[in-house]
């Protein structure tokens, strides 16, 4: 076999490999930065990029949000207690080829510079602050360390997303100091709530108690109506009847007043064996007769 025919493969093939190692991929959450023999060339798009294989270089930079832990370092507060604390920041490189190309050549490792930023910011944040402005401002904590750490790395090509405040930890004697007092918070708040409790039940039972005699008394109202209805309907029912004998007797007697009152004097005459006189022609039984309102049938006995 000829040498002509073992070279020519060898350098096709070799040929091949050249121009495959000019072919480089980039993910859509890259992006890249092309350089040729160490000079800037251009950007590097998410797709199929081409480069000079051993002349160009191909930087590969992760755009996507990221976080990274400051790390638990112990501060002294303004009330010289040493507090433990850590943080968290949230940051992405700008996609955009000015953003790309400040982080990699105006920066040098910018996470390592971001943790290092917010660390010494942390300590002369709280450092101004007693443990429990700390604790109850957080809120504030977080604010200042953002708008510090957004400042300082405005031109790293990269934005701060948000800062978050992981821990503030006091001394453990504090913390037990702490825990006490949280401890008879709760049992107290646990007393009022008790006394409320009790406090309401009590105050349902005298409601209950009031509407209870109230019906009580609208009962013994509506038995004191009741009783005084039907005294003034047994009253009237009396008085009905007394003016209905009333008006019998008047239309009975109308007229025979003057016979009663002779009946009665001859009652009265008879049980006192009084003698009586009759006129001539008459007799005793005529005479009662006549008083009962019977009138003679017959002539009279002597």
């Amino acid at each position: 076999m000829s040498v002509g025919l073992i070279i020519g493969p060898v350098l096709l093939l070799l040929i091949l490999i050249y121009l495959a190692l000019g072919f480089r991929i980039v993910r859509p959450t890259h992006r890249g930065l092309i350089e040729r023999l160490g000079k800037y060339q251009r950007f590097a798009s998410p797709g199929l990029n081409i480069i000079i294989p051993f002349v160009d270089t191909i930087r590969r930079v992760d755009v996507t949000e990221r976080m990274i832990d400051a790390g638990s370092q112990e501060i002294i507060t303004a009330d010289k207690l040493n507090a433990s604390v850590d943080a968290q920041v949230y940051f992405k490189v700008r996609s955009t080829e000015d953003g790309v190309k400040a982080s990699q050549y105006n920066v040098q490792e910018f996470e390592r510079q971001i943790v290092s930023l917010a660390r010494t910011t942390l300590r002369n944040i709280i450092g101004t602050l007693t443990l429990t402005s700390a604790n109850s401002e957080r809120n504030i904590i977080n604010g200042n360390l953002y708008a510090t750490l957004e400042k300082e790395t405005g031109n790293w090509g990269i934005d701060i997303v948000r800062t978050e405040l992981k821990e503030i930890n006091p001394p453990a004697d504090v913390q037990a100091t702490m825990n006490s007092v949280v401890m008879a918070e709760n049992k107290k708040q646990a007393a009022v709530d008790f006394a409320t409790a009790a406090e309401t039940e009590a105050d349902g039972r005298r409601r209950a108690a009031i509407k209870a005699a109230e019906g009580e008394r609208q009962a013994a109202i509506l038995e004191a109506e009741g009783n005084k209805l039907s005294q003034i309907l047994i009253a009237e029912g009396e008085a009905a009847a007394i003016k209905l004998v009333n008006e019998a007797a008047e239309a009975y007697f109308k007229g025979n007043a003057q016979k009663l009152r002779q009946l009665q004097a001859v009652e009265t005459a008879l049980s006192g064996n009084s003698k009586i006189v009759l006129p001539s022609g008459t007799s005793i039984t005529n005479v009662i007769g006549n008083l009962a309102g019977f009138e003679d049938s017959g002539a009279g006995n002597p």
